[in-house]
């Protein structure tokens, strides 16, 4: 099983932007993802790459403003946000999935970090 370690999160004005970084030891999984929770709402899939080939998806609310990455030799997945809104205040998880399979679907997964708060003010 892999380990997963994010950072990156923090406080930050409406429009401005943050970098998450998701650490990874262990076993190289197939796919990496970010997900994140909003207080009183379901946890929601955000970003996913695979780790080879590097293809991604994005959910609608963040495309064009959220860059998922890999960094291969540091075994580490970066999410680059930009344009940043309340509406994406949430604790973030980064998730490794080890075969590929349904990249919303949490149940998919197979470990967790355990996430990093994300506050955009207005």
């Amino acid at each position: 099983q892999v380990q997963l370690a994010e950072s990156g999160g923090g406080l930050v004005q409406a429009g401005g932007s943050l970098r998450l970084s998701c650490a990874a030891s262990g076993r190289t999984n197939n796919r990496y993802s970010w997900f994140r929770q909003a207080p009183g709402k379901e946890r929601e899939f955000v970003a996913a790459i695979s780790w080879s080939g590097g293809s991604t998806q994005y959910a609608e609310s963040v495309k064009g403003r959220f860059t998922i990455s890999r960094e291969d030799v540091k075994n580490t997945i970066h999410l680059q946000m930009n344009s940043l809104k309340p509406e994406d205040t949430a604790v973030y998880y980064c998730a490794a999935q080890s075969l590929l399979s349904n990249f919303r679907s949490i149940e998919s997964y197979d470990s967790w970090g355990r996430g990093t708060q994300v506050t955009v003010s207005s």
